[in-house]
C-alpha cells in the first residue's frame, strides 16, 4: 500500500511508512511502531522506541512541510535502527532548554535514551536516526 498510514515495505525485521506532514502523523507513527514491535516480539523496547519516534516525528512535523518517512530495522545484529526522514535539508540542532521551556529537549532525550544517534543528508532532505540495544 502507498497511502499515508500503510506499510510501504514490510519483511521480518524491516518496516517502512510515509505520512503527510499533518497533525495525526505522530499518533499514527506511535501506533504503527508499537504494533510492529509487538509483532516482531520486541516488547522490551516498545515504550522507549515509541517515545523517541514521537519526538522525531514531532520535530519533522514542526519544521518540514512535506512527507515524513519512518523506517525500522531489527535484523542488523542485536540492535534496532529507527530512521525518521523529512524534506527539510537542515539538520536538527540540539539546544539547552531552560527550566520553564515547554520544548527543546527532544534531541537530548534521543541522545540519552539511545545507544547511538545521528543525522545524514539525503537527496531531498535529511534523516535523523537512532539505535537501541535489544535484550539478548
Amino acid at each position: 500500500m502507498s497511502d499515508s498510514t500503510g506499510t510501504l515495505a514490510s519483511t521480518p525485521g524491516f518496516a517502512e511508512w510515509s505520512f503527510p506532514a499533518e497533525a495525526g502523523a505522530v499518533r499514527t507513527a506511535r501506533t504503527l511502531v508499537r504494533d510492529t514491535l509487538h509483532e516482531w516480539g520486541l516488547d522490551a523496547v516498545v515504550d522507549v522506541t515509541v517515545l523517541l519516534v514521537s519526538e522525531l516525528v514531532t520535530n519533522s512535523l514542526r519544521h518540514a512541510t512535506g512527507p515524513i518517512g519512518l523506517r525500522m530495522y531489527s535484523h542488523a545484529g542485536p540492535s534496532l535502527l529507527v530512521e525518521v526522514s523529512d524534506p527539510l535539508p537542515d539538520p536538527p540542532r540540539e539546544r539547552a532548554a531552560d527550566t520553564d521551556d515547554e520544548g527543546g529537549r527532544g534531541l537530548q532525550l534521543v541522545a540519552s535514551a539511545s545507544r547511538r544517534w545521528g543525522t545524514r543528508p539525503g537527496n531531498q532532505g535529511k534523516t535523523v536516526w537512532f539505535e537501541l540495544s535489544l535484550p539478548g
